[in-house]
């Protein structure tokens, strides 16, 4: 599982920064200002939970099993927000209309959360586990 993580996780950075300069330097002749910015938040995101799937993949202090869940929160979650504000942004460079499936992006944003959510339990657990 953890060589699993570390290769989503690197996808997920690898990913990022390539889109992060595509939007930096492809899309502000394309889409407005707004969109731009739109598009730099899914880049955010999608780079900050690849940096938290390292993390999850390299600490010893939660199961196989706990890891595991959290890496499905956040791939999921990052499919489904960052992907979803990727299309919005670019809403009409295609022939897609992204805004009809504008709702997975808090359905993504939850699944991050809830991501967190569980670590934050496993911590606790672990914590009193520790202290008792």
């Amino acid at each position: 599982m953890t060589r699993k993580i570390l290769i989503t996780a690197a996808l997920l950075g690898l990913i990022s920064i390539i889109l992060g300069a595509f939007g930096a330097h492809g899309l502000k002749k394309l889409i407005s200002e707004e969109a731009v910015q739109t598009f730099e938040t899914g880049v955010k995101y999608q780079m900050y939970h690849a940096l938290f799937l390292l993390f999850i993949a390299q600490t010893n202090y939660l199961s196989d099993k706990m890891k595991r869940i959290i890496f499905y929160l956040v791939l999921v979650g990052v499919i489904f927000f960052s992907g979803s504000i990727y299309g919005l942004a670019t809403n009409n460079l295609s022939g897609f209309n992204f805004k009809s499936i504008g709702f997975i992006t808090p359905i993504g944003g939850l699944l991050l959360i809830l991501a967190w959510v569980f670590l934050l339990v496993a911590i606790l657990r672990n914590y009193q586990k520790n202290t008792i």
